[in-house]
């Protein structure tokens, strides 16, 4: 069994993050995150020019047609240069969603059609959600309601700002009143669908995580190379060293179960769930290290507004209980290995 990557996923990852290193760069998510709205359209636009709206759309609707694996890469993308609009719950979660219904729902294949233009932006908000976010922007808003799948305009729906340690996130609290009108799909249907959108918007702070602590490590090692103490980089001294090390091993471990819960959910396995939650867990640890270690590394200072540590941070930390907090996921974990027909023991090691 083949487990690498296509050439064509990671030729468009390496796409994005060369456009998102010279469009996106902290100094330019500062000036957007102090505007009211705090999202720019035009770098929405030209994401949009990249593909990215369009990556997973199906082919017939004028998508690129790929699944959750090419995901797994894009979202660690997003994360490592903060891209906070709602560009990965419309392009990746809704689009998923979307996907699921059945082809006859009215409205399916133009909202897909538009998702891969990128001239529409989609909230979806889950029972696991309290908050969702970029309400305040969002052309159709995608609810649940007691299994059912609901769609509204943003007109339609009343909502209450909230405020977030972390600038860049713009959540609200949502209330509506669902109608016949509004539903796009019954609770019979809309269960199995939701569950999948579960996992996928799961799997997509996955991958932010861990793309946020590559980058906050990143920003370490280039800080302690050239802070200086007793006329060293404070970077040679050992517990420096052990410091960021730990970051590394952390992620370098997460990156291999990110991926095996991408597969799961691309090939519709079983124990999605499990694979799911076991990759939110640890590339959520791995990136509360990475922020715990760094701002030891760089001093109090690292907390500060002027150094860029605190952006990948504070997302980090807000990040880390969106689509099911810690408390759920090893919920999950534990239903799952502990069951009495669990395929757990060596007995099953080399099975299937």
């Amino acid at each position: 069994m083949d487990f690498t990557f296509t050439e064509d996923q990671l030729a468009f990852r390496e796409a994005i993050s060369r456009f998102l290193m010279t469009e996106a760069p902290p100094e330019i998510l500062r000036e957007i995150w102090d505007t009211d709205d705090g999202r720019s359209p035009e770098l929405r636009r030209k994401m949009a020019e990249q593909g990215l709206t369009a990556l997973s759309v199906p082919e017939e609707q004028g998508g690129l047609g790929m699944d959750d694996i090419a995901w797994s890469l894009l979202t660690q993308e997003l994360g490592y240069y903060a891209i906070a609009d709602s560009m990965a719950d419309t392009a990746y979660v809704a689009t998923g969603l979307l996907n699921a219904l059945p082809a006859a729902t009215p409205r399916r294949d133009e909202m897909l059609g538009r998702i891969a233009e990128g001239n529409v932006r989609i909230a979806v908000g889950h029972s696991v959600n309290p908050l969702i976010a970029d309400v305040h922007l969002a052309d159709v808003v995608l609810l649940e309601h007691q299994g059912e799948v609901h769609g509204l305009r943003r007109d339609a729906i009343g909502y209450e700002r909230n405020p977030s340690i972390d600038s860049s996130r713009r959540l609200s609290r949502v209330t509506f009143h669902p109608t016949a009108d509004s539903l796009v799909a019954n609770a019979e249907v809309g269960q199995a669908i939701w569950a999948e959108t579960l996992n996928r918007g799961a799997l997509a702070v996955a991958g932010q995580s861990l793309g946020l602590a590559q980058r906050m490590l990143d920003l370490s090692v280039d800080y302690v190379v050239q802070r200086k103490q007793f006329g060293k980089p404070i970077g040679s001294f050992q517990a420096v060293k052990h410091h960021l090390a730990d970051v590394a091993g952390k992620i370098e471990f997460a990156k291999p179960v990110l991926y095996r819960a991408a597969h799961a959910l691309a090939r519709g396995e079983a124990n999605a769930d499990l694979h799911v939650s076991h990759a939110k867990l640890a590339c959520c640890e791995a990136a509360w290290l990475a922020g715990r270690h760094g701002i030891q590394v760089h001093g109090a200072m690292g907390y500060t507004w002027e150094v860029d540590l605190q952006m990948f941070m504070k997302r980090a930390w807000a990040l880390d209980s969106s689509w099911g907090d810690r408390a759920f996921h090893k919920s999950r974990v534990a239903n799952a290995i502990l069951a009495p027909d669990a395929p757990i023991g060596p007995q099953f090691t080399f099975e299937g």
